[in-house]
């Protein structure tokens, strides 16, 4: 089984190709460049590096959110479009999920954290399963930090508690001054996402198909101008 894995859901554009056994080529960059542009021609070198054709892929998994709005929706579409053209399986795969996966081992909680602005964080808690996954432990949501560290803390039960991500910079004094000691912190080499990582998450799926009809980003909540339509439309409703 072939896979080529995509993530495009935040700031960092990663795209891989991997089989059951290699990570085939990965490239990941972590700058502020337009993914829309740079995207097809990262799958095209990597395709071309790796001499994978098409006929080749057996499906393609993608980060499906939370994270940015436009950057989830160019991931998903560029793997919905490419798996409805070549008649592929695709699935999506948590981009909070891709992030833990670099903490598999780690003997605690482990605590992938995207910024939502207003004191607000798209978090979940996990769990090492085994030294080949990680698996949930508190759901994933948008919540506000404050809110979540002591969740976090009575989930833990006096376990160290790991974050990860880009913007865990953002928000660390509040979580040190939250857990203290209990906290701990990855290297900025371990808080961007890979997109081996999709990879291999999305190989267990693919086992059990993929329709790419029904493949959806999950923002954990509505975009903004939506939630402002959907106010204003009740607000209507209510006065007729």
């Amino acid at each position: 089984m072939r896979v080529l894995a995509i993530d495009t859901s935040n700031l960092v554009l990663s795209v891989a190709i991997v089989d059951e056994e290699r990570v085939l080529a990965e490239m990941t960059t972590n700058q502020q460049k337009n993914h829309s542009i740079r995207l097809m021609d990262c799958i095209a070198e990597l395709m071309d590096a790796t001499g994978t054709t098409p006929e080749q892929l057996s499906g393609l998994g993608v980060a499906k959110g939370p994270g940015s709005y436009t950057g989830v929706r160019i991931g998903v579409a560029t793997a919905k479009s490419m798996a409805w053209s070549l008649n592929l399986p695709a699935v999506g795969v948590s981009s909070l999920q891709v992030v833990a996966m670099n903490a598999v081992g780690f003997p605690g909680l482990i605590v992938p954290l995207f910024d939502a602005r207003r004191g607000q964080v798209y978090s979940g808690a996990y769990r090492t399963e085994g030294m080949e996954s990680v698996i949930l432990q508190e759901k994933e949501q948008i919540i506000l930090l404050q809110d979540w560290l002591p969740l976090l803390r009575e989930q833990a039960k006096g376990d160290p508690i790991l974050f990860l991500g880009e913007d865990v910079r953002l928000h660390r004094q509040a979580i040190v001054e939250g857990l203290g000691e209990q906290a701990r912190f990855a290297t900025p080499a371990h808080n961007h996402p890979r997109a081996a990582h999709i990879g291999y998450l999305a190989m267990r799926q693919l086992q059990n198909g993929g329709n790419p009809h029904e493949l959806v980003p999950e923002y954990l909540q509505l975009a903004e101008a939506e939630a402002k339509w959907l106010a204003q439309k009740q607000e209507g409703s209510a006065k007729e």
